[in-house]
This record gives structure tokens, sequence and C-alpha cells, in this order.
């Protein structure tokens, strides 16, 4: 058994190929694409056993280079927002670019999302085991120095496992200098099927006692605030739409959820942070990291996306996001668990997408 299956995929503007990679593993496949190492499908089976892709994804790498919501991109170097498009490290004042109004998203103009990833040899000493080796594929990426405007030549590796139990992201990076680090993946999810609509029925759990509030333009306040007596409040479980569209300031800002949550337990340690669901399929997704918080994104502004596959339709709120990360806007707020990579540490996170019955 190979640990993946590759095929041609494109080609982009300057001739560089794109692939993708499948991955199976018992009834579980899930594909990639080394353009922005993004997420193209993941189809699991329903209570039934029918086999349901639930992962939003387009048909082309035409259709990929036109879009701007990061379709089931790796996001970085900076995952998230940084306001004012700019940090201090050590003294000096960096200036990045400003893609977001005048913030700083997802790693500027031309982040991760946008490059075409190396694929790497399989793990060492997988082709010697007795069973077979596992469905991975390592992705690879070299950010030189000063690209974006971030410091320091950062070296990443992003490997994808799926297992019998769901797809597992691991991100490593090491940088020559001091650097500020946040990765994170970007697929959107729809549990009843990537072309079924609207997620507003379906379920929401977040292990997550507070979150980070914003001002207008999604730049937090530096606050964190409890989840209790508000709509925030999604630690026992409700449907994405219940109160969504409550009188709440929070919520009308951000025309649905569009928070960063800080997730109970430890950071570093792996640990659940989200748990969605469908009653239609039954299919339900569990969320592990190592990470300290997680975007939980409703696809509120998705409508202008291109056709999906297979000429699917997606639409404003017909998907979810759940990014694990460090807070947006780290930098500038010292208590916020920060996001520095001292030149030559290594960073190391991971994220599960555990699929279970519900």
């Amino acid at each position: 058994m190979s640990p993946f299956r590759l095929s041609p995929f494109g080609v982009m503007p300057d001739g560089t190929p794109v692939n993708l990679i499948t991955l199976r593993q018992d009834d579980l496949t899930c594909e990639l694409i080394t353009y922005g190492g993004a997420v193209r499908s993941l189809t699991v089976p329903d209570r039934d056993g029918k086999p349901t892709d639930i992962v939003l994804g387009l048909d082309s790498l035409d259709a990929y280079l036109s879009q701007d919501k990061y379709l089931g991109a790796l996001v970085g170097r900076y995952a998230n927002r940084i306001g004012n498009a700019s940090f201090s490290l050590n003294g000096r004042e960096y200036s990045l670019a400003a893609n977001d109004g005048p913030n700083h998203l997802h790693g500027g103009l031309h982040g991760f999302n946008s490059k075409v990833w190396t694929i790497k040899n399989p793990a060492e000493g997988a082709e010697d085991s007795e069973t077979d080796p596992p469905s991975q594929v390592v992705l690879s990426l070299v950010s030189p120095d000063s690209e974006e405007g971030y410091p320091g030549t950062l070296s990443v590796q992003a490997t994808y496992t799926l297992t019998g139990e769901g797809l597992e992201i691991d991100y490593q990076a090491v940088c020559d200098q001091d650097t500020i680090c946040n990765l994170t993946n970007h697929s959107y999810f729809n549990l009843s099927g990537h072309a079924s609509g609207p997620v507003t029925e379906q379920y929401i759990r977040l292990k997550a006692s507070g979150y980070t509030p914003t001002f207008p333009g999604s730049i937090p306040t530096g606050v964190v605030c409890p989840v209790d007596g508000t709509p925030m409040d999604l630690r026992q479980g409700c449907r994405i739409g219940e109160h969504i569209d409550d009188d709440f300031p929070q919520l009308a800002m951000a025309g649905g959820y569009d928070h960063n949550w800080v997730i109970d337990g430890p950071a570093g340690v792996l640990r659940p942070a989200a748990l969605a669901w469908s009653e239609q399929t039954g299919i339900a997704l569990e969320v592990l990291t190592t990470m300290p918080g997680i975007q939980f994104y409703t696809a509120n502004f998705l409508e202008d996306c291109p056709m999906g596959k297979g000429g699917a339709s997606y639409v404003n709120r017909g998907a979810f996001c759940l990014e694990t990360q460090y807070y947006p806007d780290s930098p500038h707020h010292p208590n916020f668990p920060s996001p520095i990579l001292p030149a030559g540490k290594l960073y190391h996170h991971k994220t599960v997408y555990r699929i279970c019955k519900k």
C-alpha cells in the first residue's frame, strides 16, 4: 500500500505543476492539492454508510487561483489578523502587507495559501514496517527572510495523516531569526455534505469558557471575556443558527460567528476544542488541538466563491471553519499567548479532525 496517490491538478502561470494527493484509510478518503496545501475533500460514511464529502472544494486550479476564501488552505506565516499591518519584535518595527483594510490577514498578499508546497518523501522507516505504511504525506515550504515583511527564513513542514478516525495535521517550523509564527488550516466543513446548503441547522459545541471580543475590523480589544450569559456560550452545544442573528454587537459586526475562543485546558497539550454534528447525516466532527485558541467562522461571506465541486453553489453560511490558532493580533497584546518563535527553536503544533457518529 502506497502512503498516497498522486495525479496532476494543473499548472501555475509560471509553469510550476500542481498535484492532487489522495489519502485513503479504511472508509475515509482525503484529497489535498499542493497549491496552498489545501484540503480539497474529506469523504466519510454517514450513519447509513453512504460516502459523504464534508469539505468544500473546487474542481480546477484556475478556480482556486480566482478565489479569496482560503478554501481548505494551510495559512501562514501568521493566520488571522494583525492590527495596523505591523508589529514590534526585539525593539524593531516590522511593516506587513495591509490586505484587509488597514490590517494584515492570513500572511498577506502572497501567504502560504498561495504557494505551491513541495512533497517530501514518506516518513522514514514506513516501508520497513510489518504493517502498511500510514496514509500520510509531508509537505514543505521555505519562506525567505522579509517575505511579506516577516523577519527570518522560515522552514515549514506540514504532515497530513489520514487514520481510520480522521485527519491529523502536524505543523513544524524553524527560523534562523526571531520571528512570529501562527499556522492553521482553513477548511470549510458542511457535515450534511459539501453541496447541501446552509449549516444553520447543524450543531456546534466549543470547549471554551472565554473569547476575545473585537473592534470593527475584527481586531481584538485585548480583553478575554467570559462567554457566560451571551450567545458566545457554546459549551453545551446548540444549533449553529440558534443565536447567530441575536441582537448582540459582536455577532452583528461580523455578520455571524467569526471570533476566537479561548480553549479550556493547557495549551501545548492535545485536548478537545470543538464538536460539530449533523442530525441529517449523523456525521460528527471533533477537533482536538495543542493550540490555545480556535476561530469559529460561519462562512458569512461565501456567496461569491467560484462554483464548487460538481457544480455546487456555495452560499453564505453554507459551511463553517474551525481554525486552531494563536489569538488574532497577539503581537500587540502581551496578555495573550505569545506567537514569538525564537531563532532555532522548533514550532510544533498538532490538530486532529476526528470523525465520529452522533
